[in-house]
This record gives structure tokens, sequence and C-alpha cells, in this order.
């Protein structure tokens, strides 16, 4: 990530517990309260988003990708029936 001008803030409440909880990692991590928030925030966020915009597979993992995506459309009767009859909210 690059280091960019700060001009937004984020503001949360919590309880005093889990302010000092907060406070003695910080300390033990010789960083301030905002800046060890944000870093694990952070590191939370992108492995939250990780699995939709990255994935990696081995090469037999790629070729058995590669193979699924290529083979030709199945018929699916039940699922089709699903999607085209009605239902109890129809």
């Amino acid at each position: 990530m690059h280091p960019e001008q700060k001009t937004e803030r984020i503001d949360i409440r919590t309880s005093q517990t889990v302010k000092q909880l907060l406070q003695q990692a910080a300390i033990a991590s010789h960083k301030n309260v905002s800046e060890f928030l944000l870093e694990h925030g952070l590191s939370a966020a992108e492995k939250t988003l990780a699995d939709r915009k990255l994935f990696t597979l081995n090469n037999k993992q790629w070729a058995d990708f590669q193979k699924a995506l290529d083979r030709s459309p199945q018929e699916k009767p039940t699922l089709k029936k699903l999607l085209t009859e009605p239902t109890v909210f129809d």
C-alpha cells in the first residue's frame, strides 16, 4: 500500500475494557492505538477480501479448472424445473 495523505477520520465507540485491551496490545507492539488498529484492521480487510480478487492454483488444479471451463454445458433437469415452475411466492 502506498503512503497517502491522511484526510479521513474513523471514530469508534467501545467499552473501557476493550479500550484498555487495545491500549495494552498497542504498547506491546510499540505503537499507539491508532497505528495498531490501522495496521491490524488493514490486515483483516485484506484477508477478508483476498478470495474475492485473487486465488492461486497449482499446475494440476489449473489444468482441472481449464477443463471445467472448456466443458460443454450439461442439462440439469432438476435445476431447470426449480427455476421455471411456479413457486409458493408466485
